[in-house]
């Protein structure tokens, strides 16, 4: 009997420290897209840090940014159809700053991460000013490590 419950409780702990190395893995892992991510926001920001967050992709990637994106299929070229629109928008920021104010770990499929963030610039297409004070809260979906999906929400 002694012998069945050591077993027990060794395959438990076993399951406990598993778990606590994956929301380890995961909790850095949305620690290094917010700021990546966020590096790309910055007024300097070049091609070194759009492909340090690209990265973190799926080639396949899907990118939902409601309301101005509703679809969110995945498409093999998912991750360059990203690096064509987010180099459009490099350095179009003359400040920004961001703050990261919550992360939630949803077993070891999904991430999500509430920030804050301020930003100035000049529009690309249109040249007029911008500037933009909001929160937002970004769902990332984890597949084999490298994210699969991003859907980000305005508060």
């Amino acid at each position: 009997m002694k012998y069945v419950t050591f077993l027990l409780l060794a395959v438990i702990a076993t399951f406990n420290l598993h778990a606590k190395d994956e929301n380890n893995e995961l909790e850095g892992l949305a620690q290094q897209y917010f700021s990546t991510m966020t590096a790309t926001q910055a007024p300097k920001a070049s091609s070194k840090e759009l492909e340090a967050f690209l990265a973190l992709l799926t080639d396949d990637v899907a990118n939902q940014h409601l309301p101005y994106q509703s679809d969110d299929s995945r498409s093999p070229d998912g991750k360059a159809m990203m690096r064509k629109g987010m180099t459009f928008y490099l350095g179009a920021h003359t400040e920004y700053e961001a703050k990261l104010l919550d992360t939630f770990i949803f077993n070891n499929t999904a991430i999500a991460i509430r920030y804050t963030q301020h930003a100035k610039g000049v529009h690309p297409q249109n040249k007029q000013l911008i500037e933009y004070t909001q929160t937002l809260m970004d769902v990332l979906e984890i597949e084999n490590g490298k994210i699969a999906v991003i859907r980000k929400y305005h508060e």
